[in-house]
């Protein structure tokens, strides 16, 4: 650019519209993240649409998504933003303190469980067909992270409910269907009811163009491997902090740190799949709250 375009842009008042722009984007991503995750834009009133394909397991994988558990809370001490060991089937913290709250016969116990409870993110390899929002990411393969309710859609089409329906198998190349992903706002919440699978297609034309996408997939094994998780006596140690025991001594800010039911606050958490103590968030409604909660924790 010359500096006499520089100037022509200055009047026509361009240049702070695209600073504006890229000043919502790094908001609305808290001002980071993981470049292989891929997340849904949403205008001012909630609506975002796009369209993606959901990718067949990586090579040397079983199952073409993951299934990631993770608490989100706050207590006197701060916010607890970790995941959780039940992941790899192991004893969390957060969930034996849950139990023996649930246990104790009285109903402020229950509430403080339900508040501080598990939270499931499937995370899977997909296809960005059509990004209206952001069409730079069309013909790429990113992660994708989302909840029960689009896991469900999921299942529905492996599984239908009724006779005139086929079953398809969402995940493959040949005989899987595009996903038309619809976002709304409900009652203050994101809600992914309207989305819905297009007719049975291949992705692409090109059988060598999709085993490219394929060898292009990430690894979604790695991504809950046991060495992406803090210890137990870590996990113990935030813990109670976070609950106000005066014996535990305050953490390093790098250790503070890292969608279904309403939860607490969207979908999840935009790096779980990049960090152990990654910002996840177990339902769709919750993905845009992780990241809410993951500033907080930071602050």
């Amino acid at each position: 650019m010359s500096f006499a375009d520089l100037k022509k842009q200055s009047k026509l008042g361009s240049l702070t519209a695209k600073l504006v722009k890229e000043v919502e984007k790094m908001n609305s991503s808290g001002g980071q993240g993981d470049d292989r995750l891929w997340k849904l834009d949403v205008d001012k009133s909630g609506n975002g649409y796009a369209v993606i394909r959901f990718l067949p397991a990586p090579d040397g994988e079983d199952l073409p998504f993951v299934k990631l558990y993770s608490h989100a809370f706050q207590g006197p001490g701060g916010w607890y933003i970790e995941n959780s060991l039940t992941t790899l089937g192991g004893k969390d913290p957060v969930s034996e303190h849950n139990t023996l709250l649930w246990n104790n016969g009285t109903d402020a116990g229950k509430d403080t469980a339900r508040k501080q409870k598990r939270k499931l993110t499937y995370i899977s390899n997909i296809y960005v067909v059509k990004d209206p929002a952001n069409p730079e990411n069309e013909g790429k393969v990113f992660l994708y992270k989302y909840g029960k309710k689009i896991f469900d859609k999921l299942t529905a089409a492996m599984q239908p409910e009724f006779e005139d329906e086929e079953a398809i198998d969402p995940f493959d190349f040949w005989q899987g269907a595009n996903f038309k992903l619809k976002a709304k706002n409900v009652a203050g919440y994101r809600n992914y009811d309207s989305s819905e699978f297009a007719a049975v297609s291949p992705l692409l034309k090109d059988d060598e163009a999709m085993e490219g996408l394929w060898k292009k997939q990430y690894s979604l094994a790695e991504l809950v491997a046991a060495d992406q998780f803090k210890s137990y006596e870590d996990l113990k140690k935030r813990l109670d902090y976070v609950l106000g025991n005066k014996s535990t001594v305050r953490q390093d800010p790098e250790v503070v740190d890292e969608d279904n039911d309403r939860g607490s606050a969207e979908e999840l958490v935009t790096a779980a799949a990049s960090r152990p103590s990654s910002r996840s968030s177990s339902n769709d409604e919750d993905d845009d709250a992780l990241s809410y909660f993951a500033k907080l924790a930071e602050e």
